[in-house]
């Protein structure tokens, strides 16, 4: 029989064991917790709706793949808006992990210094290394520094081409399975839309980027000087050489015959198409998505024209679309560096860039993921879908052709668009406009230039 006393040190003994369970089985539970909480990446982006949904949906794709990591997807405005919170966020100390910045930032994201983690250094840390020639060369080649290393996670990649109107086109006696190669099988075929009671037969959307920036690439013309600012920040407009000279004149000249419709700037032309408004446009290749969803007519796809008397027309056109830059932060942990390298390699992928490319008219960024859209059949349904992917790769690239790598790139294509109005509204000349355009974009360069100097 147990003493008073034994019977008391039992009782504590047991009471202790319990207690000591109950903290075992405490600890396990916080340990599951802490193993199950996921690290969260936030992500900028620009894109608005359709396209903005479906890179959401991307993104959701990525987070449902596995269970370590989750990706948060913000709309933050256009592309010009994006870059400016995220420029704003670095400064207060919180920047996105990630933001998509358009092209024509890449020169302003180059010299951002230590804002910004490299994608090679990011994937190499992370034992994930960036193959950069699974990229096209003319998409890898764009966000590569001199060395040739990957700075960015190519992603929506864009070029420029041509959308018509079928069903104009069959009113006006035109073929509409041939769409015009060439400008002046475009003046004739705007003459006939005219004609058969079309009131805009041409309208151009990003008139910078498509009239002048994709024209100058398609000759193999130099936009700018030091290879389009590939070489150094030292660069000048060179805009204003006798072919474009002529390329402003036609459009002047269609302007006032009615055959073309300035449609406003950046992307405010876009929804003429759609509409029925305007029977041709110059556009984004990631406009398919919308001009499928709203266009209620026929209509095709086609490479941008150009003049047939210029040697060694037509080279390869360039990007636009956006790519995927990792920014820094004073707090950021290697964890949250990794699970954005996950991310990454996700997107890399050639069956993510493959159905990216099926669902939005964007690029595929990557042979495998051409050759896999292709071995899907994707071609045959949607005739005219490879036209970006074909126009892109037509020709081996130049020194003209790898795109652009300008500072403040948006500022001088703002300069441009208001010359080009000027000359529109019978102000000036196509030579005055293209003289003043070089004038005050030389100066935008020049203090670009000095702002970087390191």
């Amino acid at each position: 029989m147990l003493t008073r006393h034994q019977t008391g040190r039992r009782r504590l003994a047991s009471a202790l064991a319990g207690s000591a369970a109950a903290l075992a089985v405490t600890a396990l539970s916080a340990g599951a917790a802490q193993a199950q909480q996921k690290v969260v990446i936030e992500f900028w982006h620009g894109l608005s709706q359709p396209l903005g949904g479906q890179l959401e949906q991307v993104v959701q794709g990525f987070n449902d793949s596995q269970d370590k990591v989750q990706v948060n997807a913000s709309y933050k405005g256009s592309y010009p808006e994006t870059m400016q919170a995220a420029i704003a966020a670095f400064r207060a100390g919180n920047a996105p992990h990630v933001v998509q910045m358009y092209e024509v930032g890449t020169a302003t994201m180059m010299a951002a210094g230590k804002a910004i983690k490299p994608a090679h250094e990011l994937m190499a840390e992370a034992g994930m290394p960036l193959d950069t020639d699974s990229y096209l060369p003319s998409v890898g080649g764009y966000y590569a520094a001199k060395d040739g290393k990957l700075m960015a996670l190519p992603f929506n990649s864009s070029t420029a081409i041509m959308f018509y109107n079928k069903d104009a086109f069959q009113k006006a006696g035109l073929n509409t399975d041939k769409a015009p190669a060439t400008w002046p099988e475009l003046l004739d075929a705007a003459k006939k839309l005219k004609a058969s009671g079309s009131a805009c037969p041409l309208t151009a959307a990003w008139p910078v980027w498509t009239l002048f920036e994709q024209f100058s690439a398609a000759h193999n013309l130099p936009f700018a000087s030091e290879s389009n600012g590939f070489d150094s920040a030292k660069a000048e407009l060179k805009i204003d050489s006798p072919l474009h000279v002529r390329q402003v004149q036609t459009l002047i000249d269609m302007q006032k015959d009615g055959l073309f419709k300035y449609g406003g700037r950046d992307s405010t032309a876009d929804a003429l198409f759609p509409s029925g408004e305007c029977a041709m446009i110059f556009g984004s290749s990631g406009l398919r998505a919308r001009v499928a969803r709203d266009a209620k007519f026929a209509w095709g796809a086609a490479m941008l024209p150009y003049w047939p008397d210029v040697k060694d027309a037509p080279k390869n056109s360039i990007i636009g679309g956006a790519a995927f830059w990792t920014m820094t932060s004073p707090k950021r942990t290697d964890a949250e560096y990794k699970a954005v390298a996950q991310f990454f390699k996700y997107l890399g992928q050639p069956s993510v860039d493959a159905k990216w490319h099926m669902d939005t008219g964007y690029l595929p960024v990557t042979a495998r993921g051409y050759e896999e859209a292709k071995a899907a059949g994707f071609y045959d349904k949607n005739p005219g879908a490879d036209i970006p992917y074909l126009q892109m790769t037509r020709s081996e690239t130049t020194e003209n052709t790898r795109g652009l790598r300008l500072g403040n790139l948006p500022e001088i294509r703002n300069i441009i668009q208001e010359e080009l109005e000027k000359a529109f509204q019978g102000q000036q000349s196509a030579q005055e406009t293209l003289n003043k355009a070089v004038q005050r974009g030389n100066t935008v360069l020049r203090n670009f230039e000095r702002a970087n100097k390191s």
